[in-house]
């Protein structure tokens, strides 16, 4: 549990029964992401404040050990990636397909909803994805981030032809250039500041990289057409505004990462060059997906885990992002 920044501690609590509809799970890996770094480190992500002590963690994957007396298609023993995020099944957003933007949505580690650095949880039957065999317990908590990348893709539009730049080497821009690549993308160029993850990035999609801090004539792959579409996936004005320096006319812009409250909108550009521009929340319909990528071999989530942690280990796991080399780490409980 986080307490305050920097404040964590181990608490037992008693392990709670399923309801009707739910599921209970014994946990087997979560995967730390930047958001539970970010709540560690400072105590909010913008609106949302760590008041009380918060269980983080929202990557999760595990083991059916119980389940609802109205759910019947779910068993014991059954091996299931979790979506987090649980929406209010009749808001306008839910009965149009997106629930990921109903406002009451309730995601793990999201104040005041506690995650899933635990032994056991219950959750929804519906949002409880059976995995098969052939995914490992990481691979099946990974599928949250795969998803974001999935998500990005879509709100891109990308199709068989585009030419593509991801901002950002982290484990997120990874996925979302392999998730390009397999939309479609002939040329998928990755930039980010540390060459490691450059290095990386040739194994996930990517057909070239360059470094942020030292980027070639804003030409794209094929000199004067630059890209079709920018996939930021770092948060960062500088690497967003130099990426749009790139697109084409007509090019597709789509913001992943979270960091910059604000931009300084280059208004001319966006207008004489009719850019679109948008961002993503997460995600939605995108679990079978994901499965499926994985189990035909399309993506290898198992190769980001750079580092596994115990639940008295999670302080090490929440910074080990910032070792060379680091790609992402689980929490095994």
């Amino acid at each position: 549990m986080l307490r305050a920044p920097h404040q964590l501690e181990i608490q037992e609590r008693s392990v709670q029964h399923p309801g009707p509809h739910e599921v209970l799970i014994r946990i087997t890996s979560v995967g730390v992401c930047g958001s539970d770094t970010h709540y560690y480190e400072h105590g909010r992500i913008g609106d949302f404040v760590v008041e009380k002590p918060l269980i983080l963690g929202h990557e999760p994957a595990g083991v059916i050990v119980a389940v609802g007396s109205d759910v019947h298609d779910r068993h014991v023993g059954q091996r299931v990636s979790l979506e987090p995020g649980i929406p209010q099944p009749f808001s306008s957003q839910t009965l149009h397909g997106q629930y990921n933007l109903d406002p009451a949505v309730r995601f793990f580690a999201t104040p005041p909803i506690d995650g899933v650095f635990c032994e056991y949880v219950t959750h929804p039957a519906a949002f409880s994805h059976p995995v098969p065999d052939a995914l490992s317990d990481d691979a099946a908590a990974l599928l949250e981030p795969l998803s974001v990348g999935i998500s990005a893709v879509r709100a891109a539009g990308v199709i068989l032809g585009d030419r593509v730049l991801v901002a950002g080497a982290g484990p997120v821009g990874l996925l979302v250039a392999q998730c390009a690549r397999l939309a479609g993308a002939l040329d998928v160029v990755v930039t980010d500041t540390r060459d490691d993850r450059l290095d990386t990035a040739m194994n996930y999609g990517a057909t070239g990289t360059f470094r942020a801090d030292n980027e070639p004539s804003p030409e794209g792959p094929v000199p004067g057409r630059g890209y079709t579409v920018l996939l930021d996936a770092s948060g960062a004005e500088p690497a967003i505004l130099a990426g749009m320096q790139r697109l084409a006319p007509g090019g597709r812009v789509v913001l992943v990462g979270m960091g910059a409250d604000v931009l300084r909108l280059p208004v001319p550009l966006v207008q004489e060059r009719q850019l679109h521009l948008t961002g993503i929340f997460r995600y939605a319909n995108t679990w079978d997906t994901a499965i499926r990528m994985v189990e035909q071999g399309h993506v290898d989530l198992d190769s980001l885990v750079t580092s596994r942690h115990g639940l008295d280990d999670v302080a090490a796991a929440l910074t080990a992002g910032t070792r060379p080399g680091a790609l992402k780490a689980v929490v095994n409980p």
